[in-house]
């Protein structure tokens, strides 16, 4: 749903005071819908349509202060809003739900927890706050057991009201999609769809601990905008007082600021991956879900990473569509800039989907493509039958000692290079646009989208040729990358960057890794004919591997997966370094093993430093 300008600049200032606070704080589809693959075939026809349909109501009307008493005696907060006739007066029921479960304060309307264009078109959409954020009773623990436990629950109490024709849909942005995918997981009956608007999918890789680094960007904020908004009173209530004492105690003792305590001391076993942020991960759960899911995402999201897993993992046993755009958090959440390219706006997508999966219309949304994407360089969007790329084949590129990039392999004599073992490189950067969930990248500085500044003062660059013809990539990268420290630790970072014509280096996607967590599950990690493309590391106490100072030693080095295009007489550039702040910043008991000292980048034959990229036939870029 677009959001005027407006609303957007409230939900900057809302995200900025949360941070400040926390400072200071210390019809449904026939069986047969939900079968293993349906609209998941690749050999059928796809093609994008624009769906419309009259509006079954001219407006909305909105019950609040609803309480679903739990199965502890917690209530939550809930409001509906139902289709409505001219004078405001709700049309007679029942009708199909939209649900919504949200922490970020249902009656704010800067953070949209309901959609009247759905409301419009003949739908219940009901708001949830979950347990201990907006008005909700209970502590706020993010994501876990027993917040899970809450979202059966709800959708059984959606599922049971007057207004409710016990079809119930889930709809929503980020937390709101993520809550989604745990709530499928459940497998209720009345669940029929999901449209999941930039969902997490793994909470220990894709953000929290990116690489075993501590996300300074994104999580201390995230926190505190939950807990922020969850202290304003919008919405009158007579339990408010103790609601919001309970909310500011359980937030200083219980759950936000001791976990992010605990994650930047190193303490607690939270910077190691665990059974607590497994339990947060909803790439955990796919198996258990069944229904008709739809994934968007973005090529700069702060879960860049999990959505295309999250469409992988699930397209094999629930109908899944996948649509990526050129999006940062706060732009993907909206859909900013569609319809493009006979790519529908969100609202349109989402009203295709529930009608097909709540009303049973037949307006053929399963034969969407399998996969929409837009590409960076050709700056439009294509599709395919399936992510990754079918047609994706591994070819890696050198580091070389002469600073090129390059397809052929190092000589014996390349030197190597050296860089500053420091923890604050990209403070301006486009990652660091990226992990503030594109908040900072409203200021538009032109280091946020020119990469040259990094490069000239703390980065090695190494260049290609300008191509000789378009070269497309698309899908996960992996650096392996021969390195040593003068310490038992480092952290590295690999930027994957377009150099156009004119010299603007456009940083595309970016990895970073502790060296000490280098060890990878071969069985978990992903090939591509026959190479690692996407390791999956660990990250465990007992998986850990000091370095030997001095001793080079290969780091293979996930790179979040990326679409992109290198224009004829363009150059593909990759930039190493120690540290991407404040997208990852090692825990206080890593700390001095990383920033101090030098790390050394080899390109010999005998170390040969290097990036695999997954490409693509420009041949194969269709047009939706």
């Amino acid at each position: 749903m677009n959001l005027p300008q407006a609303a957007r600049a409230t939900l900057s200032v809302a995200l900025a005071s949360a941070l400040s606070l926390l400072a200071a704080c210390g019809g449904a589809g026939d069986s047969s819908d939900r079968s293993s693959g349906i609209g998941n075939e690749t050999g059928a026809k796809q093609a994008w349509f624009h769906y419309q349909r009259a509006e079954e109501a001219p407006g909305t009307v909105s019950q609040t202060g609803l309480k679903i008493t739990l199965r502890d005696g917690v209530q939550l907060s809930a409001s509906v809003a139902l289709p409505a006739d001219a004078d405001g007066k709700a049309l007679p029921g029942p009708f199909p739900v939209i649900l919504t479960q949200t922490g970020y304060n249902k009656s704010i309307p800067a953070i949209p927890a309901s959609n009247a264009f759905l409301v419009r078109h003949g739908y219940a959409h009901l708001s949830v706050d979950v347990r201990g954020t907006g008005l909700s009773g209970g502590t706020w623990e993010a994501f876990g057991e027993n917040e899970q436990g809450d979202y059966l629950e709800v959708i059984d109490w959606a599922a049971k009201q007057s207004w409710s024709n016990g079809q119930v849909g889930t709809w929503g942005a980020s937390f709101m999609a993520i809550t989604q995918l745990f709530t499928a997981a459940h497998q209720h009956p009345a669940h029929k769809a999901v449209f999941a608007i930039v969902p997490m999918g793994d909470a220990y890789r894709d953000i929290v601990f990116s690489g075993g680094q501590v996300n300074i960007g994104f999580i201390p904020l995230w926190m505190g905008l939950v807990t922020g908004l969850g202290l304003l009173p919008v919405e009158p209530d007579p339990n408010l007082p103790l609601v919001l004492a309970e909310h500011l105690l359980g937030a200083l003792t219980q759950f936000q600021v001791p976990v992010i305590a605990q994650a930047a001391l190193g303490l607690g076993g939270q910077n190691y991956d665990s059974e607590f942020w497994r339990l947060r991960s909803p790439l955990e759960y796919t198996d258990r879900i069944k229904v008709p899911t739809f994934v968007v995402g973005g090529l700069n999201d702060i879960f860049q990473r999990g959505e295309p897993l999250l469409y992988e993992a699930l397209k094999g046993h629930a109908t899944s569509k996948l649509l990526i755009g050129p999006w940062q958090h706060l732009d993907g959440s909206m859909g900013e800039g569609l319809p493009r390219d006979n790519v529908p706006d969100l609202d349109s997508i989402a009203l295709m989907w529930f009608d097909r999966y709540l009303k049973g219309l037949g307006n053929q949304a399963e034969s969407v493509p399998n996969v929409t994407q837009y590409l960076w360089g050709e700056e439009r969007y294509s599709t395919a039958s399936d992510w990754p790329h079918p047609q994706a084949r591994p070819e890696r590129w050198y580091l070389r000692g002469d600073q090129s990039l390059s397809r052929a392999a190092p000589a014996a004599d390349e030197s190597s290079r050296v860089a500053l073992q420091q923890p604050v490189n990209g403070l301006c950067s486009t990652s660091t646009s990226q992990w503030t969930a594109g908040l900072l990248g409203a200021t538009q500085l032109p280091c946020f989208s020119d990469n040259r500044l990094n490069e000239a003062l703390l980065e090695l660059s190494y260049t290609s040729e300008p191509m000789a013809e378009d070269y497309y990539f698309n899908g996960p990268i992996q650096a392996d990358l021969w390195v040593s420290s003068t310490g038992t630790d480092a952290g590295v970072l690999v930027r994957v960057t377009e150099v156009t014509a004119d010299g603007v280096s456009h940083e595309r996607s970016n990895g970073i890794l502790t060296a000490s967590f280098r060890a990878v599950d071969e069985a978990r990690s992903r090939k591509l004919g026959g190479q690692m493309i996407q390791p999956w590391h660990a990250y465990t106490e007992a998986s850990r591997q000091p370095l030997v100072a001095g001793e080079p030693t290969l780091l293979p080095v996930e790179v979040f997966p990326t679409a992109v295009v290198i224009k004829k007489g363009n150059r593909l550039r990759i930039t190493v370094s120690g540290s991407d702040f404040p997208h990852g910043l090692p825990p206080v008991t890593d700390l001095v093993d990383q920033a101090l000292g030098l790390i050394t980048f080899y390109s010999d034959a005998a170390h040969p430093s290097s990036v695999l990229l997954p490409a693509v036939p420009v041949s194969a870029i269709t047009s939706p």
